[in-house]
């Protein structure tokens, strides 16, 4: 079995990070989103894996994941160019594919339990796709699916239903057999202009073939917009242990559990409460509160400042003397002090789709 990781979108809800940055990068407790699918399709025993490429991000993507092989897997690009839907996405990946079944992975979407049991499940001569579904509170707010009393098979898929079939939501995780490619090919545009994948199943369907439903227990984010990137750090970090890489100087009070970095250092007199992830080559000052939830990325300076359940992308200069709560700061970005700047008051460089809260 291969992996596909659609990796296309243009992280429009996600700006002003994504002005700079694919979606697809955007750190989670420390680690770039798209690296827990990898993760989670190496875990499932799949380490041929396709990404697809859309006209942004392309090379910062291929230049973090390279070849695959620092991941342990083996990585070929494809480049979708202009997002014409999952289902064109999906059918990028047909010379890659092959003969083989494969497992369709968004590349911002997260699980807590991974794929590993949809995987095991999936048997490629019974069905001819299976689909990854959570129960949700509000299903006609989602592509939902309909199913067999019996066997739990898939039967028919709708699209945010006013009378939803089942609270069975399809949460963006996917295998298929090649059987997919002719469906997809036979599709015209929806009204929004895309190739809709949720057609292909349903003409899988159509045609009798059978469609597997794989509900999922545990948690699962899509982290396409930044309160999503907030929530998904505070699920990631409720798993993390202790791991002290860096130093922790003695006067320094850490409990929780915390990540530290190589070449980090928490000096005497800063505070840092878990679960609290620090990058490398982060320096957190002796004067700094990190509080629960808080991600901190590589080549930061914190001081100064009482930051918690927030994400700090990187490369970042937070010294203003502030409390910064449930905020994602973008890399390279600085939050300093104006005390005894005249005239006084704050001072903003904000970028396009940026919030702020004062």
């Amino acid at each position: 079995m291969k992996g596909v990781i659609l990796a296309g979108g243009t992280g429009s809800r996600l700006r002003p990070l994504t002005h700079t940055g694919p979606k697809q990068l955007v750190p989670v407790a420390n680690k770039p989103v798209m690296e827990y699918a990898v993760e989670d399709l190496k875990d499932a025993g799949i380490t041929e894996i396709g990404i697809i490429l859309g006209q942004k991000g392309r090379d910062e993507i291929q230049a973090y994941f390279g070849d695959g092989s620092a991941f342990g897997v083996d990585i070929t690009y494809i480049v979708q160019g202009e997002p014409l839907g999952l289902a064109h996405a999906v059918g990028c990946a047909r010379d890659f594919v092959g003969d083989d079944s494969f497992v369709v992975y968004l590349g911002d979407d997260l699980m807590r339990d991974g794929i590993t049991d949809l995987v095991a499940e999936f048997d490629s001569s019974q069905y001819a796709a299976g689909i990854g579904l959570q129960e949700v509170d509000e299903p006609s707010r989602y592509g939902v699916v309909d199913t067999d009393d019996q066997s739990s098979d898939v039967v028919g898929l709708v699209e945010k239903p006013e009378d939803p079939p089942s609270n069975l939501a399809l949460i963006g995780i996917y295998v298929f057999t090649p059987a997919i490619f002719d469906e997809i090919e036979a599709l015209e545009p929806s009204w929004r202009g895309e190739l809709e994948i949720t057609e292909a199943i349903q003409g899988l369907l159509d045609d009798g073939r059978n469609v597997q439903s794989h509900v999922v227990h545990g948690w699962w984010k899509d982290t396409g917009k930044p309160t999503d990137v907030i929530h998904a750090n505070r699920l990631v970090l409720d798993d993390i242990e202790t791991d002290i890489r860096g130093t922790i100087e003695a006067g320094a009070s850490s409990t929780g559990r915390v990540e530290v970095g190589e070449d980090s250092v928490i000096e005497d007199g800063a505070v840092v409460r878990g679960p609290v992830s620090i990058g490398e080559r982060t320096r957190i000052g002796g004067n700094a509160y990190i509080g629960p939830y808080t991600s901190i990325g590589d080549d930061s300076t914190v001081d100064n400042v009482h930051i918690e359940s927030s994400v700090a992308s990187g490369a970042n200069e937070l010294t203003a003397d502030r409390t910064i709560v449930d905020s994602l700061i973008g890399r390279e970005a600085t939050i300093t002090s104006s005390d005894g700047t005249q005239p006084s008051g704050d001072r903003f460089v904000v970028g396009r789709n940026s919030s702020l809260e004062l």
